[in-house]
């Protein structure tokens, strides 16, 4: 079988050659796009390295490795990537369209959590999909978490949501995860279902953070998908899932300065552990190693 298409893989080739010609410059073009980063990304990019390569008057391949690694971590390092969790109960609002991870998002992020020694509950405010609320169950248990569910079917969302707050404002539980419906195709309403569960959320206490679930397999394509919550959910931070970094890693790049809006979480697998913060430094090594 062939190998999969990796950036690092790509790049290799260029940083082995003996000197930086215009081939390097064409290749690494090529593979920047192929991973994703978009052609503006991509040019901006390579106009700063061949400033920083004309600057310290260096023909070495090396260098020109260590300078790609060093500028895509000032580009991801201008977003403040911090989950900001400090209140209690913390809350978290989880959003996005049907169908890009955003329940096993949501088990992997208890899980995340319960790891740094946190309590969590998990609210099933997508009241719409019966399945959904068993969904989403089965992998709150596997994160750990505690989980409020709807007393009755269609349940309103926002009271399920009020009820998720009060139960961690009783039980002394640190973080409340709450799982909101995803679709799109009835925008208006779901918008208008949005903003009242954050109305009613903020009535028992402030919420911390909205994240933001988006597929990264879809590409620019995810973010048009996703520009109604960003201008209508006060969105917080995106969570990325289905990433291969190796091959796709330009999507985060492309998508913070796209939406403005940091990338805080990062899903790599379909394991629980598959979950895990975005630091700029390591995941840019990651990237060109």
């Amino acid at each position: 079988m062939a190998e999969k298409w990796s950036l690092g893989r790509a790049l290799r080739g260029i940083f082995v050659k003996p000197t930086i010609d215009e081939t390097t410059w064409e290749d690494m073009e090529t593979a920047l796009i192929t991973a994703d980063f978009g052609p503006d990304i991509t040019e901006r990019i390579i106009d700063e390295l061949r400033e920083k390569v004309d600057r310290f008057r260096t023909t070495d391949p090396k260098d020109l490795q260590r300078m790609l690694v060093e500028t895509l971590e000032e580009h991801f390092a201008k977003f403040d990537t911090t989950l900001k969790l400090t209140e209690r109960p913390a809350i978290v609002l989880v959003v996005g369209v049907n169908g890009v991870g955003k329940t096993t998002t949501i088990g992997k992020f208890a899980n995340f959590l319960r790891r740094y020694g946190r309590s969590i509950v998990v609210g099933a405010a997508d009241t719409f999909r019966a399945a959904a609320v068993e969904q989403l169950a089965t992998w709150a248990e596997r994160g750990g978490a505690a989980i409020v569910r709807p007393q009755q079917e269609g349940q309103d969302p926002a009271s399920v949501a009020f009820q998720t707050i009060q139960y961690a404002q009783q039980t002394g539980t640190e973080i409340v995860l709450i799982d909101t419906a995803g679709r799109l195709h009835t925008k208006g309403g779901l918008m208008d279902e949005l903003g009242k569960i954050k109305r009613v959320v903020e009535k028992l206490a402030p919420i911390s953070e909205v994240l933001l679930v988006l597929d990264a397999t879809t590409g620019q394509n995810g973010v048009m998908q996703a520009e109604a919550f960003l201008q209508h959910a006060g969105v917080t931070g995106l969570v990325l899932t289905k990433l291969d970094g190796s091959a796709k890693g330009g999507f985060v790049l492309a998508v913070q300065e796209r939406t403005g809006i940091p990338v805080k979480l990062l899903g790599q697998g379909e394991g629980i552990g598959d979950l895990t913060g975005f630091t700029p430094h390591v995941f840019a090594e990651q990237l060109v190693s």
